[in-house]
């Protein structure tokens, strides 16, 4: 075991799951929830439509570089992806562009929109390096591609999609450009203008650390032109005390990334230990690291780090269903960075993780991610996801 002399001073790895609020946030969204809850929503309500929404709008703004009037408040980026984009008026002659690292919420909201639209939906292919194929984006390109949803980066791995030269190719083309930054905003620069996007999608919770059930939406007016709702009617609007919280969160919020530095040690740690394999597509890497042992399942690694003070998440392969389960990952363990954290913290990780692959045995039960003997790996061409079919292009 590894000492007990850091006391309640824990690690906190995991941003790209719940960032820590910082004490104003939590402080306003402990006061407002009281307060709504003792005095009925009329003053919450007053407070939100004369101070926050004036603020958090600028704040917003700032953050993505967007115009104010063009965002919107919703529960979280995938309420506002499948809110906005099952709406769209696309038909049978149409098809929508996703990638394989496209997260499972936004995947379902394809599907449904294929299905009621009679669309076609098809999967950019990677490079050999894991890298979108941007040559094959260019060469296929054409007026039929009526939307195009790609993550900024994904749930599974830490790769960072190029959205902006995906945004330049796209330009001169009819399609729709929706981009899922929910895992990117507040560890990376987001730019609307630079990406050119008609529709981005964001959660207020992960490294931007304001509360849960929160996120927005950037909806172009180029998007809202197609739309047949508007206003008020588009909005899966959050709690108001959410709002405030995470206005007080922005306030502290600091327009910089997290240490590459500090994300190439936490890295070279996992590299370092032995039986670890990192699951790290392409040539950019954000402050997002995943990882798997050849011994210990995922949830017996977090599990072993929380009781020695460091926060993980397990990450779940089916978050991802196009990319990680064919590549046989069921689970995985996810270390994430954010301002705060220091090369103490990746020295306390480093520590921790030697000493639980040290101390623990692997499950009675033998543990494997290959799937059962008999079944096929996904096909490059065809896959199904949840009995959905979608075509690999070649």
């Amino acid at each position: 075991m590894i000492a007990t002399s850091h006391g309640d001073q824990r690690v906190h790895l995991d941003s790209a799951g719940l960032g820590l609020m910082p004490a104003a946030a939590r402080t306003a969204l402990m006061e407002w929830t009281r307060h709504d809850d003792r005095h009925g929503p009329y003053e919450l309500e007053e407070y939100l439509d004369d101070v926050v929404h004036d603020e958090l709008g600028t704040r917003l703004s700032t953050l993505l570089h967007a115009p104010a009037e063009d965002t919107v408040l919703f529960t979280g980026a995938a309420d506002a992806f499948a809110t906005l984009v099952a709406r769209l008026p696309l038909g049978p002659g149409d098809r929508i562009w996703t990638t394989p690292y496209e997260g499972f919420a936004q995947l379902t909201a394809l599907y449904a929109l294929r299905d009621r639209t009679r669309c076609g939906l098809d999967v950019i292919p990677l490079r050999p390096d894991g890298d979108l194929d941007l040559e094959w984006m260019a060469a296929h390109i054409d007026d039929n591609v009526a939307l195009v949803s790609v993550t900024h980066v994904p749930a599974g791995c830490g790769i960072v999609n190029p959205v902006e030269s995906i945004g330049r190719i796209l330009a001169p083309h009819r399609c729709l450009y929706a981009v899922d930054a929910s895992y990117s905003v507040g560890q990376l620069p987001v730019d609307v203008s630079r990406i050119g996007c008609d529709l981005l999608t964001g959660d207020g919770w992960r490294f931007l650390r304001g509360p849960q059930s929160i996120g927005f939406a950037y909806a172009s007016p180029g998007l809202r032109r197609v739309l047949p709702l508007r206003g008020a009617e588009l909005r899966v609007s959050p709690h108001g005390a959410a709002v405030v919280a995470l206005n007080a969160a922005l306030a502290e919020h600091r327009a910089s990334v997290p240490d590459m530095d500090l994300a190439n040690g936490l890295r070279a740690v996992v590299e370092e230990t032995p039986g670890t394999e990192l699951i790290a597509p392409g040539r950019v890497q954000s402050a997002i690291l995943t990882f798997r042992h050849d011994r210990l399942c995922a949830a017996q690694i977090r599990r072993g780090l929380a009781a020695r003070g460091v926060v993980v998440r397990k990450a779940v392969g089916q978050e991802t269903p196009l990319y990680l389960p064919g590549r046989d990952v069921t689970t995985a363990v996810r270390a994430s960075l954010h301002h705060d954290n220091s090369p103490q913290d990746i020295a306390r990780f480093g520590e921790a993780l030697r000493d639980v692959l040290a101390s623990e045995q692997p499950p009675t039960q033998i543990r494997t991610d290959a799937p059962p003997a008999g079944r096929k790996h996904a096909a490059r061409h065809l896959t199904s996801v949840g009995g959905t079919l979608l075509r690999f292009p070649a």
